[in-house]
């Protein structure tokens, strides 16, 4: 691993190495899991080629697995909020993150169609490692964005036994990006998009946090595809099937969709104390990230948005209660104060935006059912574009 993380563990540039790279100090590894005790797991599904036949493939799709204290923290709150850009998506429980303003659950994004699986899946894999805390009610966050572009979507190839998998190797250090877990057949700006990560440090006083961000980007319209500062989609002169190609098959063919459809789900990590409402207003910050990119925000587009602390690491208060009541089960908090909130917010936005291009940069193209096609972004005319003045 490089210094702050400027090249993907396999050894792929990322967006700090091609110099891109939004302001701000990364953290060691420049991905979510610079936010101690946070790990993330993958399950990758690539198989097949040729014409659609659902339920055989090909199959372009996978799981992503993120566990915001790690395998041994699950049931643990972290204060936790969320927002929606807009809904045309789905993020499962959020509606208990309202009430309550925690998070103990894992989180799980793979594709529109796998939600369910996602959801029985983490529940298994809870059983399998907290029987006890299996007995209480289970609602773990699971999030989707649309890869039917390239993949058999309908095929029931994520199941809960690879969702399980997923959990099962999440793990800290350095992560993979680009087309795999859940981002292993998205698509961003028309380019092959699917997995990013990035980290910021924050000061404040005698003390150093951290913010964290994940992305499962597939989103944007190419002509809007902006790179710091600099509208840049057009400009790199690379076909663009997805405008053209008719993704359905006969008998039941469907024009492309509109420019910008697709999704884009954005998970915040921090160990600066917070309260919910402040994870609530870091999550609000997001779209200003994904704005830099280009984005205008799709109607087609499901921009969904959760962002949590780890910083208080108590037992659960929302769980069964057991005796009477006594003074010790009253609970004291610490956060930061609301006017030094500023710092963590441009952290919030320079990490979603490297995230974003890290999505885009550490890819190569990929090729699904029916021969779809999703070009990479190329990183020569990109880099001719840098040489030329264009920063």
């Amino acid at each position: 691993m490089t210094e702050h993380g400027s090249f993907s563990p396999d050894g792929r540039p990322r967006a700090r190495a091609l110099g891109i790279a939004p302001e701000g100090a990364p953290g060691p590894y420049n991905a979510i899991t610079d936010v101690a005790g946070v790990e993330v797991g993958y399950q990758t599904l690539i198989e097949g080629e040729g014409p659609l036949r659902a339920g055989a493939g090909p199959v372009r799709t996978g799981v992503t697995a993120i566990l915001p204290r790690g395998r041994s923290g699950v049931g643990r709150p972290c204060a936790a909020g969320r927002y929606s850009l807009n809904g045309n998506g789905e993020m499962t429980g959020t509606a208990w993150i309202d009430e309550v303003g925690q998070l103990s659950m894992p989180v799980t994004i793979s594709n529109t169609h796998a939600i369910g699986a996602c959801h029985t899946g983490a529940i298994q894999w809870i059983a399998k490692t907290d029987p006890a805390l299996a007995r209480e009610w289970l609602l773990p966050v699971c999030a989707e964005t649309w890869d039917g572009y390239l993949n058999d979507i309908n095929g029931g190839h994520v199941t809960p036994e690879i969702v399980v998998a997923a959990l099962d190797s999440a793990r800290g250090g350095p992560l993979d990006e680009g087309s795999v877990g859940g981002g292993t057949g998205m698509n961003c700006y028309a380019f092959k998009g699917g997995s990013g990560t990035a980290s910021r440090l924050v000061e404040f006083g005698p003390h150093t946090y951290t913010v964290g961000v994940f992305v499962q980007a597939n989103f944007g319209s190419r002509h809007e595809l902006t790179i710091r500062g600099h509208r840049v989609g057009d400009r790199l002169a690379v076909e663009n099937p997805m405008e053209t190609t008719d993704w359905g098959t006969a008998p039941a063919r469907i024009p492309a969709a509109p420019g910008g459809a697709g999704s884009v789900i954005v998970v915040v990590a921090t160990d600066a104390p917070l309260d919910p409402l402040q994870c609530i207003a870091m999550a609000r910050r997001v779209p200003f990230g994904l704005a830099r990119t280009g984005t205008t925000g799709s109607l087609f587009s499901g921009d969904l948005f959760l962002a949590f602390s780890t910083a208080a690491d108590r037992a659960s208060d929302t769980g069964f209660p057991h005796g009477d009541p006594t003074p010790d089960d009253l609970v004291t908090t610490t956060r930061l104060p609301w006017n030094r909130m500023d710092p963590l917010y441009a952290a919030v936005v320079a990490a979603v935006e490297e995230s974003v291009l890290n999505a885009l940069i550490v890819n190569t193209p990929m090729t699904g059912r029916d021969g779809h096609h999703s070009p990479a972004l190329p990183h020569d005319k990109l880099k001719a574009l840098l040489a030329n003045g264009f920063r």
